[in-house]
């Protein structure tokens, strides 16, 4: 079986790689069951249930997501969403003002703002007219420089899954890493990538509380990756970026995973049931296929749609300006009143 050789040291950036990281109070005495009094972080002593740092390691809400996910614990990294999982990502292996990464629009529009801030050049492969990669094209445009390929499956705004082939050959075929951003992958009808990490050295996959678990309010991100990727971005995170709060409720949420599946279900029925009944109204063009909680059509005049669409109560999102979406609007799932509804307005400004 094919093993990934990549050498992830050789990725690094150099000052990362000779970081000495920020060892915080917590990080110094890590617990026992005996009870302590803490007088080494500088804490407000009163106990309001806040008063005190939170686990910067996460382990107990790590130990709950390796359960479910059947990933072990140290191959693991939580952020502050998955944007700070990225950002990370081009803190350590992208050097500013020289490295690149590569994308593949119509994408997620955070590579690029990260790239920007980081200073990384960005080099972009369309996807082809069935919104897949063209592989081809992709290996040709990768230079020395190229540090990470950047992968949304199922994509944002396309809502389609890349094929598992392509995903394959960029990886055995770049020196660098390769992110599969799954935010959406709970809404798929497909395993998801964190199975081959032990494969594949070079594979990152993120994944979010945000969509299917229904906790985007909580800002937490999921990264799976070889556990040498792991303790390089664990030592330049910073040292409590997940609250309290949100470690509580991230682990609530997992204790009750039952409700998250059956929301999902309901979700995935209610998309059905939208696409169905929408493919009469008259300037609705086409319907692309879709593996996530949204679906892209694309109408007769986007920019006029959505403004209709606006002044009737309803938010989409117009994704006329992106590569190969003229005249698209990107359309979130909401619950079966809330389809129903759009369905009526619609309706009503079929002329």
């Amino acid at each position: 079986m094919y093993k990934s050789s990549v050498d992830i040291k050789k990725l690094i950036r150099p000052n990362i790689m000779g970081l000495k990281p920020y060892s915080s109070a917590r990080n110094e005495f890590s617990g026992t069951d005996k009870k302590m009094i803490f007088l080494d972080a500088n804490e407000n002593p009163f106990d309001n249930g806040l008063n005190r740092y939170p686990d910067p390691l996460q382990n107990k809400l790590k130990q709950k997501i390796s359960e479910l996910k059947e990933i072990p614990e140290e191959n693991i990294l939580l952020g502050n969403g998955s944007d700070e999982v990225l950002d990370l990502l081009f803190r350590a292996f992208c050097n500013p003002g020289k490295d690149n990464i590569l994308t593949f629009p119509p994408t997620y529009g955070m590579y690029q703002v990260l790239a920007d801030i980081n200073d990384i050049d960005v080099k972009e492969v369309l996807l082809n007219d069935s919104f897949q990669i063209d592989v081809e094209k992709a290996l040709q445009e990768i230079n020395e420089e190229t540090k990470i390929i950047f992968i949304c499956s199922p994509n944002n705004p396309t809502g389609n899954l890349m094929r598992e082939e392509s995903v394959e050959n960029l990886l055995v075929n770049f020196n660098g890493l390769v992110v599969v951003d799954e935010a959406y992958i709970d809404f798929a009808d497909s395993e998801s990538w964190i199975k081959k990490i032990k494969k594949y050295k070079n594979l990152v996959v993120t994944q979010t509380f945000s969509k299917a678990f229904g906790k985007a309010g909580i800002r937490l991100g999921i990264c799976f990756a070889d556990q040498e990727i792991i303790n390089i971005l664990n030592s330049i995170k910073p040292p409590y970026n997940i609250n309290i709060l949100t470690q509580e409720e991230g682990l609530e949420t997992l204790v009750n995973y039952k409700n998250i599946f059956k929301q999902k279900n309901q979700i995935i029925k209610y998309k059905d049931q939208l696409i169905s009944k929408i493919q009469d109204i008259s300037f609705v063009k086409e319907i692309f296929k879709t593996d996530a909680n949204f679906v892209l059509i694309r109408v007769d005049d986007a920019d006029k749609r959505y403004q209709q669409i606006l002044e009737k109560g309803i938010v989409v999102r117009n994704r006329n300006t992106q590569p190969k979406c003229e005249n698209c609007l990107r359309i979130t799932m909401g619950t079966e009143e809330q389809n129903k509804e759009l369905y009526k307005v619609l309706k009503s400004i079929e002329s």
